[in-house]
């Protein structure tokens, strides 16, 4: 029987006390006066309504926590997300236009359904198909096409770029609005990161545009921003054709979302010292993106931020995030008037600050040091991602697609070497060390991976091509203790080995072969210990049984006296 809190996890939340909701209100304040401003900034980000920003940090976050097994955890717009929702609809529909928001709402359903399915399923392994050097690089990558996109925000540029060029001119005001909002958010991140801090400048800001005419002037503000809560909103389809444009960046927005998710849960998790459970997390986010479809808003996901910003706060459990989607409430019913007044070069500094820390070229530096193939791989990543946009999904196609060729020419390509005895008691590779061999006549190898259809070809290849070089060869000794799994490609080609040594009178000796393998041989018919073939434990057991083939010249004397 399915237990009550597996379906609904947040049953398991403990019992609130005075000193608990203490704590958690002020969490939850502190995160719910920063998500305010950064969800309208985000949803400007994503081409969207301003409102709903802040439509995407209520419903959807309150979901999100009830379902989720990381309940620490802040939901809502973020900026990577909501690029990606940028890129993604770009070719299809204009920003801030009716069908921009359909669209964005069924890039919401779908992506929210696909992670519910994968959840269910347990399939949080896919995560595994991303690896953290392609993930780095299509961050970096992202994070620079959002700075980018917002220069011209913060500068107060109005017209494009080209026609900038040819008539350069700066509006001061703009430009001092976004460059002092920038620097006063930058100190306040660096030496009072749980001050409200981004609210602060939006206020500030707001009253002195409304103080100046800023507007009259010729600046950009948000304008009018409706109040009042979302309504239920269900988009038009939108035609099969139109549907099957949205797959590709459904798939990439789930995934990429996700790996959001992930950086800030296995923190929480480990935090906490217990388990992180992916699938319920993905139960948990895909819910949130359907509410926030449900409420006319864009798909939604983890902020490493704001989540970073909740554990400083104190907060213990979700009744931190009940708290700040309280405080968003109330602030949709009473701040949105102020909101008409905030320059536009400020949202853009709100982007630019959450976003400009994932900017770090020494993680390419590192990356290099440690491992320079998947170096490439993530520089490959960070270029297509950069050169494809606005269609940034095929820097991480690209990126997934180079590390999986990689790690198949890994498995295609096993290690297996030939072993000595080191002076240090142990087996390394014979040539690497310039080692002698086990014993004379005697081909001791040792095979660093599973025994299956990707290495079997590599395996029958290494002893063949050896017995080929060295006919002379009498024994054939497999240290079997790094094989921990066979398939049936790995079994024929052991048997058809094991028929081709005792064809032509070769002993072959097996050291460590474990259970599970050795249980899978049998089921195909192996005999297992017999002539010609000698089964060992330890590597004690068989290299104490090869000096034994092979005694000594001392030896040999004694024994015939």
């Amino acid at each position: 029987m399915i237990r009550k809190t597996a379906l609904f996890p947040f049953l398991a939340w403990p019992r609130p006390d005075r000193a608990l909701l203490r704590g958690e209100a002020l969490a939850g304040l502190t995160v719910g006066l920063m998500v305010i401003p950064q969800g309208v900034a985000y949803a400007a980000l994503a081409g969207m309504p301003l409102v709903t920003g802040i439509y995407a940090s209520m419903l959807p976050a309150l979901v999100a926590v009830l379902f989720s097994a990381s309940v620490r955890l802040s939901v809502g717009p973020t900026a990577l997300s909501c690029l990606l929702i940028a890129s993604g609809l770009s070719p299809l529909a204009q920003p801030g236009s009716p069908q921009w928001i359909a669209l964005a709402v069924w890039l919401a359903l779908l992506s929210g359904l696909l992670q519910i399915a994968l959840g269910f399923m347990r399939f949080g392994w896919l995560l595994n198909l991303v690896n953290s050097p392609v993930l780095m690089a299509f961050t970096q990558a992202a994070a620079l096409l959002i700075i980018g996109s917002q220069l011209k925000g913060l500068l107060g540029v109005g017209a494009s770029w080209a026609d900038w060029w040819a008539a350069p001119r700066v509006h001061g005001p703009s430009l001092a609005f976004g460059l002092g909002s920038l620097v006063l958010l930058y100190l306040a991140q660096r030496w009072r990161p749980a001050f409200p801090s981004v609210l602060v400048v939006v206020l500030a800001s707001a009253g002195l545009s409304w103080a100046t005419g800023y507007e009259a002037g010729g600046g950009q503000v948000v304008g009018p921003v409706p109040a009042g809560l979302p309504a239920l909103y269900w988009p038009r389809w939108p035609g099969l054709e139109t549907l099957g444009q949205l797959v590709l960046p459904t798939l990439v927005l789930t995934l990429v979302s996700f790996l959001e998710t992930a950086s800030s849960a296995k923190v929480d998790s480990e935090a906490q010292g217990r388990r992180w459970d992916q699938n319920q997390d993905l139960i948990g986010q895909g819910l949130g993106k359907i509410a926030a479809g449900l409420s006319g808003a864009f798909p939604t996901s983890s902020s490493f931020s704001r989540s970073a910003l909740n554990l400083y706060a104190g907060a213990q459990t979700g009744w931190a995030t009940i708290f700040s989607v309280a405080v968003v409430f109330m602030a949709l019913l009473v701040f949105t008037p102020v909101l008409r007044y905030v320059p536009q070069p400020v949202l853009a500094a709100i982007v630019l600050v959450a976003v400009v820390g994932l900017v770090r070229p020494r993680g390419f530096v590192r990356l290099w040091r440690i491992a320079r193939v998947e170096a490439v791989t993530a520089l490959a990543t960070f270029a297509i991602t950069l050169l494809a946009a606005p269609q940034l999904y095929w820097g991480v196609l690209a990126g997934v697609l180079m590390a999986l060729s990689h790690f198949l020419y890994q498995r295609l390509h096993p290690r297996i070497i030939e072993v000595g005895l080191h002076p240090d008691g142990s087996l390394r590779d014979r040539h690497l060390w310039h080692l002698d061999a086990l014993a004379p006549d005697t081909y001791a190898l040792r095979m660093d991976a599973a025994l299956d259809f990707a290495a079997a070809a590599a395996f029958e290849r290494a002893i063949l091509e050896h017995l080929a070089q060295a006919p002379h060869t009498r024994h054939v000794c497999l240290f079997a203790q790094p094989i921990n799994r066979i398939d049936a490609t790995g079994v024929d080609a052991f048997l058809k080995i094991c028929a081709h040594l005792r064809a032509h009178g070769i002993v072959l000796h097996l050291s460590g072969l474990k259970l599970p393998v050795e249980t899978t041989l049998r089921r195909a018919g192996w005999p297992g210990a017999g002539p010609g073939l000698h089964l060992y434990r330890t590597e004690a057991d068989t290299l104490a049984a090869l000096a034994r083939l092979h005694p000594e010249p001392g030896d040999m004397a004694a024994a015939m006296i």
